[in-house]
């Protein structure tokens, strides 16, 4: 009963428009104060303590700079031009570039906010030139953008291992395969629209030589090079994922000099916003903890655990139930929130039917891209309406995006039913 009410007042403060991280501070204290009595609150500075004096925690704000100078180093603008030659041929033109662009990039950056407004900066307005249809364009761009939370190095990972404890490298290494199956579902969720609606292909792209696409080619060192920096390093031994990033970091700043991109301005902006969104994470991350160490003292994990157990459900179907409850959370909390208010509750669950941690983060990630694009909360689905030139209805964006959703859900069922495909790379690191 406590849960229920914990989780409902959670719900209604969110509705109020009081900032997660102080919601979460609210009921961590007053829970504590009520259940537990005062000690409970001198605990607080503990907690912040454990959580900020991490090394892994220092990755975060390091990839978060890693995108954010990767964005302004002049490198996403050729990316895009050399895959719309290479792909524009393909049933479906130009928007097969949408999503191997949002690959691409969120191989490098780590956010999916960050790779959903890029492309979309880039493609939409070459998209409404050539008369595509807008649903399908938005959707893709949407739905490609979630990308960046799954295909590594990723932010939502690194919060999720440093809250189980579980190999930060390893998930990594776990999220490349089925990043990479899910960008091809996308595509060939594309190729699917274009030979049954044709008339939504616009305009067809004139043919290019082969040797004018290979003098585009250059254009793929520069992210080549930061993945083998980061993911190289990592799956080798030779990194932790923290130095990764920082080499990551350095390779950018190499990149973007090279390319004369760097200036004070340039670099203000970056670290400027790095500070912002690492903020942010960090204070929810802070309020999150506390609060779950609330709800440990309260043995509320213990207690859904063995709830679930006594319906004796098989693995599959209590993941499934699992599916629907963030399906159903994720239309009303920020992704990043409703990992951390929900692991503490969910994974004691998951690995007493059997399942493998690094598993279920890559499995989560799944289900949390989901929810960047599921109204009315999908982060996503704001991105790429605030990023469009004619500011047309969201429904549009909604409605393009149900068939990429659809792809989701198949890659979920993928992973319930192989778990080897999640566990595969991560059993064959080195170190």
């Amino acid at each position: 009963m406590g849960l229920i009410l914990s989780f409902a007042l959670f719900l209604i403060f969110l509705a109020m428009g009081v900032h997660v991280a102080s919601v979460m501070f609210i009921l961590g204290i007053g829970g504590g104060l009520f259940a537990l009595g005062k000690a409970v609150v001198f605990d607080f500075g503990l907690q912040v303590w454990t959580v900020l004096n991490n090394f892994v925690m220092t990755s975060i704000p390091l990839f978060l700079l890693l995108g954010e100078l990767l964005l302004r180093s002049g490198v996403t603008d050729a990316i895009y031009k050399s895959l719309s030659l290479w792909l524009a041929r393909l049933p479906g033109g130009l928007l097969h570039t949408n999503i191997a662009a949002c690959a691409l990039l969120a191989a490098n950056s780590g956010s999916s906010v960050a790779t959903a407004a890029t492309i979309g900066t880039v493609a939409i307005p070459t998209f409404k030139a050539k008369g595509y249809n807008d649903r399908v364009v938005l959707g893709s761009i949407a739905a490609g953008g979630t990308l960046g939370i799954l295909i590594p190095p990723s932010i939502n990972m690194i919060v999720y291992g440093s809250i189980v404890d579980a190999s930060i490298g390893r998930l990594f290494m776990g999220g490349v395969i089925p990043g990479l199956m899910l960008a091809t579902f996308f595509s060939l969720v594309i190729l699917v629209i274009a030979i049954a609606r044709p008339s939504y292909m616009g305009t067809p792209e004139p043919r290019t030589s082969f040797m004018e696409k290979v003098r585009t080619l250059p254009a793929f060192l520069p992210p080549f090079f930061i993945i083998v920096a980061i993911m190289g390093s990592i799956y080798l031994g030779w990194a932790t994922p923290t130095e990764a990033a920082a080499l990551g970091v350095l390779a950018v700043l190499c990149i973007a000099i090279i390319k004369k991109r760097v200036s004070l301005h340039m670099l203000h902006e970056a670290f400027a916003s790095t500070v912002k969104t690492a903020a942010m994470i960090l204070l929810i991350m802070v309020a999150a903890f506390y609060l779950n160490y609330v709800i440990s003292l309260l043995g509320y994990p213990q207690a859904l655990t063995s709830w679930f157990l006594s319906f004796k459900l098989s693995p599959a179907t209590t993941l499934w139930l699992i599916v629907v409850f963030y399906l159903i959370l994720g239309c009303f909390i920020e992704t990043l929130a409703m990992m951390i208010t929900t692991i503490p509750l969910v994974v004691p669950v998951v690995i007493s039917i059997g399942y493998d941690p690094i598993w279920f983060g890559i499995f989560l990630v799944v289900l949390c891209e989901a929810s960047l694009v599921t109204p009315p909360v999908g982060m996503n689905l704001y991105v790429v309406q605030g990023i469009r030139t004619d500011k047309g209805p969201m429904k549009d964006i909604v409605i393009g995006m149900l068939p990429f959703l659809a792809m989701m859900a198949v890659l979920l069922g993928l992973l319930i039913y192989f778990p080897i495909l999640a566990l595969w790379l991560p059993g064959k690191m080195i170190g």
